[in-house]
């Protein structure tokens, strides 16, 4: 990546003075990244497992796996600006404790709301961590050579630790009850807590943004308002749309409130004005629907690995490492790639391979065929790999070095709205085929017989308190519900990338004034 960004810091932040130093500081740092990383993937395959403990209604089940990356996504911004303020180290310090307490606490959840509650917290705590990372490790780097290389592996350790979460929750779940995906925060934390303190050194922006609570309530009130809107748009008309309407209209009030306090020179929490950039706003579409494909895809085939199929946690985890690490692949081959074509080519092959991943689906898999699902889910992972990593350098290439900072916690943001939405659009598209599908046998209780039509853990539930002949009958009609819901997930997410694809190839076909293909790779 070729990248300048702006190292603004106060006097006591200096980098550590000799190269050893600052390489252990990066590995104090990797310790949080990774958890923030494994914990966005590892959830899915406790649904399952939770699904069967908690019993919840299939929204309840959609907000325990989105709620903490929506929260997380909302504060991103507002808990870099406060990082700014008070200490980037301390602030990674406040998180991580917190996020490693309340993940503890969550293990011992009882109800679907408690579990909601805490997942929200860690979002809370989460956004402390993601943002002060980066801008640490900017800060104890100040070569170029040895920044390109310290953010090299701080994106190799986010994406290895994705890969990681299926196969941990796999083989946690084998062993242990659906508390243990949480609870391995505490040991992953512990190291970060005890190194960072003597490695990583404080620093601050001498010059911070604002920090803007009517912008904050602005940006959090609209990506909650957007998100339920479309989880609940499945079941409903009326309340869902409204809150759409809600979601987007806040979303106009933030941005209208962040050019009218640039114009009046109180600075706004965020520079709204780099939306206008094409190459940054086709970075962030690039970003958030690479990954929005990504767990939207692994939402469904964790659970049917699991429930329809019969896989345990470990063997499905180990079934779907194959995937994740050909996204790890592929995105070191990127930059690679982008030497020889321009980056804008790479990421829009990365788009169409990730489309043609659930084209596979479509065309082989709509029947639930393991090895379909499996193939398509390798070649969106190639694609992932090949267009987020790329659409990451491009938002940063394409802003002024003085706006670099805002651009990282922007790509962010995009990369958690991301996670969200897969699961909600996706996730709330699969759940209403599902619904309309199942057909459950007379002689459940009712309360037994609606958790069967809500989910297809509830049926799984269901049907082991059922005679043999209609156990049999309720898990085959849940069965082909739930993967008749495979055809309408695939067809939209392969349509939403090519979309996309078509975006950044128009968005990116003039050259970015003052740069190269060449300089964009890096």
């Amino acid at each position: 990546m070729n990248q300048t960004v702006p190292v603004q810091a106060s006097p006591a932040s200096a980098a550590p003075a000799t190269p050893a130093r600052r390489w252990l500081a990066l590995t104090a740092l990797m310790f949080p990244v990774l958890l923030i990383a494994v914990d966005n993937t590892v959830l899915s395959f406790a649904v399952p497992a939770i699904t069967l403990a908690l019993a919840p209604s299939s929204t309840e089940l959609l907000w325990i796996v989105d709620v903490y990356a929506l929260v997380l996504a909302g504060l991103l911004v507002p808990m870099g600006s406060i990082g700014d303020r008070v200490g980037r180290r301390r602030i990674l310090l406040v998180g991580a404790t917190g996020f490693a307490a309340v993940s503890a606490a969550a293990a011992f959840a009882t109800t679907p709301g408690q579990l909601i509650a805490a997942r929200a917290l860690i979002g809370v705590f989460g956004s402390m961590i993601m943002p002060a990372t980066l801008s640490l490790i900017r800060n104890i780097f100040s070569d170029d050579r040895e920044r390109r290389l310290a953010v090299a592996i701080w994106a190799a350790v986010f994406s290895g630790g994705a890969a990681l979460g299926p196969l941990a929750g796999g083989a946690l779940l084998s062993h242990f009850a659906w508390g243990s995906v949480f609870l391995v925060a505490v040991p992953m934390l512990i190291p970060a807590l005890l190194l960072a303190p003597l490695l990583v050194p404080e620093s601050r922006d001498p010059a911070p943004s604002p920090v803007d609570a009517a912008s904050i309530a602005l940006v959090a009130g609209g990506a909650v308002a957007l998100v339920w809107g479309i989880k609940e748009l499945a079941h409903d008309a009326g309340a869902p749309a409204a809150a759409i309407l809600l979601g987007l209209g806040l979303g106009a009030l933030f941005v209208r409130r962040q050019l009218v306090r640039a114009a009046r020179g109180k600075g706004p929490m965020l520079d709204v004005r780099l939306f206008a950039r094409p190459a940054f706003s086709a970075g962030l579409a690039a970003n958030l629907l690479s990954i929005f494909s990504l767990v939207g895809f692994m939402y469904f085939l964790s659970q049917h690995l699991q429930l329809v199929a019969g896989k345990a946690p470990l063997e499905a985890g180990l079934l779907m490492l194959p995937g994740m690490a050909l996204s790890v692949a592929a995105g070191l081959a990127a930059v690679r790639l982008a030497r020889r074509f321009s980056p804008a080519s790479v990421m829009v092959a990365g788009l169409l391979v990730n489309a043609s991943g659930y084209a596979v689906v479509l065309a082989f898999g709509r029947d639930g065929s393991l090895p379909a699902l499996l193939v398509g889910f390798a070649v969106v992972g190639a694609g992932v790999g090949l267009a987020e990593t790329l659409s990451n350098d491009l938002i940063l290439a394409s802003v002024p070095p003085a706006k670099a900072g805002a651009a990282s916690a922007i790509s962010e943001t995009a990369y958690e709205l991301g996670a969200v939405l897969g699961t909600a659009v996706l996730g709330s598209i699969l759940g209403a085929a599902y619904r309309l599908g199942v057909h459950v046998p007379a002689g459940l209780p009712p309360e037994a017989a609606a958790r069967a039509r809500e989910t297809l853990g509830g049926a799984v539930d269901a049907a082991a308190h059922l005679p043999t002949d209609a156990a049999s009958a309720l898990l085959d009609s849940a069965h082909r519900a739930f993967d008749s819901g495979l055809a309408y997930t695939s067809a939209i997410g392969a349509a939403l990338l090519v979309a996309a694809s078509v975006v950044v190839h128009r968005a990116l076909r003039p050259p970015i004034p003052g740069q190269s293909h060449r300089e964009l790779s890096g």
